[in-house]
């Protein structure tokens, strides 16, 4: 065995379990780890803020399907990374974060720099360490790992005290994983996937309503495959966008608050509901009470907890979604199965008397709608979309190409403003030679815009398309319908300061911006020819855009507005 500090092993470790990248900012406590990363193999990005790492952290898990890793010291180091953690639990993002403590004999005494960071993060984390010991640091970083990337996946916070990475320790590898408490069932009951087909075999009205949990298992083809065998209605939630692709027949697109007609009215008038990796977020049903009212629900997920915490499950199965689609294909295959052309009809005409709305051309100034779809238009088909949240992040979730699964990242579960331009930089570090978009608002772009320094330093050419509409979009949204257009502190006057396209090129970027139609092609063009360093675009529209269609929070589905003042009639077809 190999005599080793504490810091050292927690570096050995790290490059022992595949870490090839982490994120993060030195500071005292955590200053032993920093010494022995200077030699390591690991690369390590030194960001602005400790945010910007756990974000980052976010979207090289996103785009890689590997762990990401934030490393932060002690106290406001530590507390920085929160809302990353939190925003990383809401979505099931496996990230480690590792942060420096106080010395274990100055812990409870309030010491400089000192917060119950693992305290803090209980109720946001999948599982948190505290480790006093040097000899006790690999075993929390392989049990850490372990435990982010398996079953359903989430963040998990190793703290470690300096006392134990300036320790000493013998060195030793690999590390038995032997967790009692932790066995997260994997494989589906075949006997209730067998069930699950039969009562898809007897549905007139069923709907496949799936989530950011196919995402996670890597489910496409599967899913593909039972919509061959059983063709019938697909919907994905803001967190499944491409596992199933737009252009199919089959896809009514995403439901919920700003969903679909087609897609909100697929879920209302089922009979049927299989619904995989999915937790019924309140986003989606609205008012629980008045959700689907007439189906039978299947609920698949990995994590036994979400199933009947929303809505009862009529069949509950627990396990990996890739297996269970597998498996439910070749139960569908021994049936025969009913002719549904009429209720896919149904909403095939829904779809087409309801397109996502693309909004009016108002005062003449840029439709931010028409801008993103021409962003996604122009950019290549591998193109990585990433988005703040907010009216940019509704509009992108209709008006992308989700037609490849894997290539959208955004905050669903927090809907954390400044998500963007750190996730960026997460997932261009991960898949370096695919082009990432990332589109934000000018409220979400002036919280984690630093982070473009980041990615000047280290030749991290991502593209930030900033949806300048000089406010709070989704906020003025809801006080011009529900708060008597008193428009109180919404409005950021981007039209004055700061100058985005001066700003960007402080920081080391190219800046660019269009005013009207006929300079958004050629600005995008300008942006996609330059890969040698991060480039903004900033797109100056107007201010009054809504997102449509709309359900008014904790109201019933059937509230659906279609634009203001206008509501679908979703009897004028007969089922």
């Amino acid at each position: 065995m190999t005599t080793m500090t504490g810091a050292q092993s927690l570096v050995k470790a790290l490059e022992s379990v595949g870490v090839e990248v982490a994120f993060g900012i030195p500071g005292g406590q955590v200053l032993p780890l920093f010494d022995p990363l200077f030699d390591s193999s690991i690369r390590h990005i030194l960001v602005r803020h400790e945010q910007g790492a756990a974000h980052a952290a976010e979207g090289y898990a996103m785009a890689t399907g590997r762990v990401g890793v934030c490393i932060a010291t002690s106290g406001p180091g530590a507390t920085n990374l929160v809302t990353g953690l939190a925003d990383a639990y809401m979505d099931s993002v496996p990230i480690v974060a590792v942060t420096g403590q106080v010395p274990s004999t100055a812990i409870g005494t309030d010491a400089f720099q000192e917060a119950d960071i693992r305290g803090i993060t209980f109720p946001i984390t999948k599982h948190s360490f505290l480790v006093t010991r040097a000899e006790d640091i690999p075993q929390a970083i392989a049990e850490a790992f372990h435990i982010a990337s398996t079953g359903r996946p989430g963040p998990v916070l190793v703290d470690v005290t300096k006392d134990a990475l300036n320790g000493t320790t013998q060195w030793h590898w690999p590390i038995p994983i032997e967790l009692p408490g932790y066995k997260p069932t994997i494989t589906p009951h075949s006997r209730q996937v067998a069930q699950a087909a039969r009562m898809i075999a007897e549905a007139s009205r069923p709907v496949l309503y799936v989530g950011g949990g196919l995402v996670k298992a890597q489910a496409a083809q599967a899913l593909a495959a039972v919509v061959d065998r059983a063709p019938m209605p697909v919907v994905t939630t803001l967190m499944g966008r491409g596992i199933f692709p737009d252009s199919h027949d089959l896809n009514f697109g995403m439901p919920g608050m700003h969903g679909t007609v087609a897609a909100v009215g697929a879920l209302q008038k089922a009979d049927l509901l299989i619904a995989v990796g999915v937790r019924f977020d309140d986003r989606v049903t609205g008012d629980k009470a008045t959700f689907a009212p007439g189906a039978k629900v299947i609920h698949c997920d990995i994590d036994p907890a979400e199933i009947g915490k929303n809505r009862v499950a009529d069949l509950p199965i627990v396990g990996d979604a890739k297996l269970m689609l597998t498996d439910l294909e070749r139960h569908l295959a021994d049936l025969e199965l009913p002719d549904r052309s009429e209720w896919i009809e149904y909403l095939a005409n829904l779809r087409r008397r309801y397109p996502t709305w693309a909004g009016d051309k108002g005062d003449g100034a840029l439709q931010p709608q028409e801008v993103i779809r021409r962003i996604g238009q122009l950019a290549p088909e591998d193109t990585i979309f990433v988005t703040g949240v907010g009216q940019h992040q509704m509009w992108s979730a209709h008006f992308l190409p989700h037609d490849q699964p894997y290539r959208w990242l955004t905050s669903g579960g927090a809907g954390t403003m400044g998500y963007c331009v750190p996730a960026a930089m997460g997932a261009k570090v991960g898949c370096p030679d695919t082009m990432v978009w990332g589109i934000d608002g000018d409220g979400c772009f002036q919280m984690t815009n630093q982070e473009l320094t980041t990615c000047a330093l280290n030749q991290i050419p991502i593209k930030i398309a900033v949806i300048n509409n000089q406010v709070l979009g989704m906020v003025r949204q809801w006080q011009t319908l529900f708060y008597n257009e008193r428009y109180s502190n919404s409005e950021l006057h981007t039209d004055r300061y700061p100058d985005f396209v001066k700003l960007a090129e402080a920081m080391g970027c190219v800046g660019l911006r269009a005013t009207t139609e006929e300079e958004v092609d050629a600005v995008l063009a300008q942006a996609m020819m330059i890969n040698d360093r991060p480039v903004v675009v900033e797109f100056v529209v107007q201010k009054n855009a809504m997102v449509w269609p709309m359900v008014p929070a904790g109201t019933s589905n059937e509230e659906i507005n279609y634009a203001r003042d206008m509501a679908p009639t979703w009897e004028e077809e007969d089922l």
